[in-house]
């Protein structure tokens, strides 16, 4: 890992708190993701976002400033480090990239699956909003999707016509 390279780091915060930390992220110019959706409140008064994946938000930066934002910032999260290698956990910017998209696309038919039910051949989509994204192909009750994971662990879908998936 380069030193001044910029990566998106994996940070533990308390569950409920995602939202939180991602607003301070935002107000110490740090750029930062948190897997949401949209919802009708509970109480009728309008709509709310709530966090997909709780108590994990991703943030972009080199590992100087990924450290000092949890330590010295007010930033209340801890950076996540990989068990294997011990050293801090990051995702690759394509990646991270490609696992976006599919969650953005994948409003009504898709998001966050615990696993991918059957992992098929390696794929490309080749047209539409999620052109050029690589995964795995998923067939479920005769419907194709895009399988994209993210640190071998979670996995996000969205539906896609076959002829737009060609193998890798």
């Amino acid at each position: 890992m380069a030193e001044q390279q910029s990566y998106w780091f994996v940070a533990k915060t308390r569950h409920g708190a995602e939202l939180g930390v991602r607003n301070r992220l935002t107000q110490l110019g740090v750029e930062s993701f948190v897997p949401t959706r949209t919802r009708r409140s509970d109480r009728g008064k309008g709509m709310v976002e709530e966090p997909i994946l709780t108590s994990f938000v991703f943030l972009r930066a080199n590992k100087a400033d990924a450290l000092n934002l949890v330590h010295f910032c007010g930033v209340k999260a801890n950076l996540v480090n990989d068990c294997a290698t011990h050293r801090l956990m990051f995702v690759p910017d394509k990646s991270m990239e490609d696992f976006r998209r599919v969650l953005e696309a994948s409003v009504e038919e898709g998001g966050l699956v615990d696993k991918p039910l059957y992992l098929g051949e390696k794929v490309r989509v080749t047209q539409g909003v999620l052109k050029g994204v690589e995964g795995y192909v998923l067939e479920f009750q005769g419907r194709f999707y895009v399988v994209v994971g993210l640190l071998d662990c979670l996995f996000a879908r969205a539906r896609v016509p076959r002829a737009w998936l060609e193998k890798i």
